[in-house]
């Protein structure tokens, strides 16, 4: 090659690169820095999705962490937190289809907000469900999984068929489907029984009857996720808050597998930097996974 054409091909490919283009050209596939994907169903979402629990005061702790959360948690900061999030790379976040989080999230969208992925996360009473997640779909869920405890409640009662049919009717409106749980053994059982999901949620922690945070719970989860087939989504990596940083997500990652993500809440009052220092964990935590 001569000189003059080697520059010339050097000179495009820097551009290509500092304008976002030739991604494949850098770090395996990715932008460099940006957060590695992973693939619940057909949907490719950021393998740290943000949680919503502190949207709305569920902090899973005592005092009254809660009512700081809901006193501090305005749509306008809650939307705010979304933006912070996709700047650091996540696309998608978790959160059951409230009717103030519909109106929210639309007004959000409306306003060109950068965080477009909304995975439903169904929690009212079982004959409600149905509805709950055809609701969801309607408001633009790109996925639907239903949340631990309402699983948890078919199981317990032996009417666990009844989350086979629905994971069965999120499929059928057309997007991926999960569900939930706490506990170790849900997901085993729905596997063992080949309900149709295309994902799984599974805390850390088994508080399925309680905010009870044991320290062995972590590593039997982990036992269970790497037994199940389809892509986990592990959550309550930081125990509410119980775990320090760095501790919960080198374990969390370091105990799934690279198909599988984590999904984690924040609290940004008096940290705004949160969001990103837990995108940074991700990034840097990602590779140790096997």
């Amino acid at each position: 090659m001569h000189r003059r054409e080697f520059l010339k091909r050097a000179g495009m490919l820097g551009a290509a690169v500092a304008s976002g283009g030739l991604a494949g050209a850098v770090h395996g596939g990715e932008r460099a820095g940006a957060l590695p994907t992973i693939r619940l169903g057909d949907l490719e979402v950021s393998r740290l999705l943000l949680g919503s629990n502190p949207f709305f005061g569920f902090a899973h702790k005592p005092g009254d962490i809660g009512r700081r959360m809901t006193e501090y948690y305005t749509d306008e900061k809650i939307m705010a937190d979304l933006d912070r999030a996709a700047a650091q790379g996540i696309t998608a976040v978790v959160g059951p289809p409230f009717e103030r989080w519909q109106k929210l999230f639309k007004t959000y969208l409306d306003r060109d907000g950068k965080l477009r992925i909304w995975i439903s996360q169904p929690d009212r009473s079982p004959e409600k469900i149905p509805a709950e997640i055809e609701e969801s779909v309607k408001a633009g869920a790109k996925a639907v999984y239903i949340q631990g405890h309402r699983v948890e409640q078919m199981y317990e009662k032996n009417t666990f068929e009844v989350v086979r049919g629905w994971v069965e009717l999120i499929r059928k409106l057309g997007v991926p489907a999960g569900i939930g749980a706490h506990r170790t053994d849900c997901h085993l059982e729905a596997q063992k029984r080949n309900f149709p999901v295309d994902f799984y949620f599974q805390c850390m922690f088994n508080v399925a009857h309680g905010d009870s945070f044991e320290q062995g719970d972590p590593q039997k989860a982990a036992e269970v996720i790497r037994q199940l087939k389809k892509p986990v989504v592990a959550y309550k990596i930081l125990g509410a808050g119980r775990v320090p940083p760095r501790q919960g997500f080198e374990f969390a990652f370091r105990n799934i597998r690279p198909k599988d993500g984590v999904c984690v809440g924040v609290f940004t009052k008096d940290n705004p930097d949160q969001i990103k220092e837990n995108a940074d964990l991700a990034k840097e935590c990602s590779a140790l996974s096997r």
